[in-house]
């Protein structure tokens, strides 16, 4: 089964993870980014660095708790109209 197609579940071979690294220059340079923000994340992670949110979850952060939060008839009804669709 090729990468497209792998299951979350199945382990990466370190020769994958070699492949997919060597073939990065070739992607979009905001692909590029994206994917050297994750590896970063995951380093200081390993090395026991605490998290930092970056301005713009820190936003998301503050908007969401300058709402109102949501009635449970709200909730209610959100849920139903995922479970229709």
């Amino acid at each position: 089964m090729g990468a497209a197609g792998r299951h979350r579940t199945e382990r990466v071979t370190k020769d994958e993870v070699k492949a997919v690294l060597e073939r990065v220059p070739t992607w979009p340079e905001d692909r590029q980014q994206e994917l050297a923000e994750i590896a970063l994340e995951i380093e200081a992670e390993l090395a026991g660095a605490e998290y930092e949110a970056t301005p713009d979850e820190l936003a998301a952060i503050d908007e969401g708790l300058s709402g109102e939060a949501a009635s449970e008839e709200e909730v209610d009804a959100a849920f139903a109209s995922f479970r229709k669709a």
